[in-house]
């Protein structure tokens, strides 16, 4: 913004948008995250690492393209397969082709967690989420996400995203 430009406020109806959308986003992760950390000892942003795993050929991703994925800083992440690794469920692999590049690979154990709390996430997340909202609105709320997403991620080099830092 220009220093002489006056500030394009809120409305009134975009200040209750705007307020009720990070009240629900707010209240959604600590129900996902409170629902996790009961049922596998986990924080909500360790199961997504977990599912991205689970449906990566031969369960395994470069630790880049996982914090891509992610929408993480590579320092987050970096932090968060150490502690999947403590518990056994992910471990870490070399790339042969670049040494400095490394693959997350989810473990046999990594598997059977994941198994085990899949049903109770995606219970919780239907009854948070998809219950509470008629066919037309869940597809709403796709479209309209994907729109803020592919605004807020550009394709230009040099873009400041997370996973780039």
């Amino acid at each position: 913004m220009r220093p002489a430009e006056t500030p394009r406020w809120l409305t009134a109806e975009e200040q209750r948008v705007w307020r009720s959308y990070l009240h629900a986003t707010t209240l959604l992760e600590d129900h996902l995250d409170r629902q996790l950390q009961r049922d596998a000892g986990m924080p909500h942003i360790y199961y997504g690492l977990l599912v991205q795993l689970v449906e990566a050929p031969r369960r395994r991703l470069r630790m880049t393209e996982l914090a891509m994925n992610a929408k993480i800083t590579r320092s987050r992440l970096s932090h968060a397969i150490a502690r999947l690794e403590k518990h056994g469920w992910v471990s870490r692999e070399n790339c042969p082709s670049d040494k400095r590049g490394q693959f997350a690979v989810l473990t046999d154990e990594g598997l059977k967690v994941l198994r085990r709390t899949a049903p109770g996430h995606v219970a919780a997340v239907r009854q948070a989420l998809f219950d509470r909202l008629t066919p037309e609105q869940q597809k709403s709320l796709g479209e309209i996400m994907e729109i803020v997403a592919e605004g807020l991620q550009p394709n230009e080099a040099g873009a400041d995203l997370p996973w780039l830092r």
